[in-house]
């Protein structure tokens, strides 16, 4: 169930700009009331473990929009949040109708300074491969980005990540790109094979179980009758 819960997400997600796919780790279990065969051997069963994101890069895009902005190689955009700093590869960003840069719900683009990006809505916009943007030939402000180790960043929903306490941030080496955004990097294609293979076993299992049941009922039924 909880592998279906993630191929189910992740297909779900699969046209979601910058997404980055959940997968699992699994252990075997077994439980300690289990009886051995003859052999001495105890029966034990893959259980998942904990997820973890997968934070390879997608397929970078081009869109020839200047407000969608892709990061080629390593680093995150830092975002303004109600809840505090918080980071995406989704740069599909848009101007407010007072010319702040934000992203897709709203948030502020959050600058080097740390302040919200605000732009001339009737000049062109040009972004370097640092961050930097410029308007007019001159610079406005330059992005904040950052890179953390993948230990450090947990999922909070609406393509957000959410760095640690403790987390450092990283010299960040990649560069930004105008006009292109960075795609989910969910594999449909494999994604789909995982689900039909999944639910086979899920569906075998169920049997299984049921079989289980059936086995036990007839014993309940056999030990209760009365020989006359």
């Amino acid at each position: 169930m909880e592998s279906l819960d993630l191929l189910a997400n992740n297909l779900a997600n699969t046209e979601t700009g910058g997404f980055k796919a959940d997968r699992e780790f699994y252990s075997i279990y077994s439980s300690a009331e289990a009886s051995a065969d003859p052999q001495g051997n105890t029966s034990a069963l893959p259980v998942v473990e904990r997820q973890w994101t997968d934070l390879a890069a997608g397929e970078l895009r081009p869109t020839w929009n200047p407000l969608d902005l892709a990061i080629s190689g390593d680093g995150m955009f830092a975002i303004q949040t109600p809840r505090g700093t918080r980071y995406t590869r989704n740069g599909n960003f848009r101007l407010s109708p007072a010319g702040a840069l934000t992203a897709p719900d709203g948030s502020p683009v959050q600058s080097r300074t740390g302040t919200a990006i605000t732009l001339d809505r009737t000049l062109s916009i040009d972004v370097l491969p640092d961050g930097t943007i410029q308007q007019a030939g001159n610079p406005v402000a330059q992005l904040q980005m950052a890179s953390f180790d993948t230990g450090s960043l947990s999922k909070e929903g609406s393509n957000y990540f959410i760095a640690a306490q403790n987390a450092v941030a990283k010299p960040v080496t990649g560069t930004v790109l105008q006009g292109s955004l960075e795609q989910s990097n969910v594999g449909a294609a494999e994604s789909a094979v995982r689900l039909v293979s999944i639910t086979r076993q899920f569906e075998m299992l169920q049997k299984a179980a049921g079989i289980g049941n059936d086995l036990s009922k007839q014993a309940i039924e056999q030990v209760a009758r009365v020989v006359s």
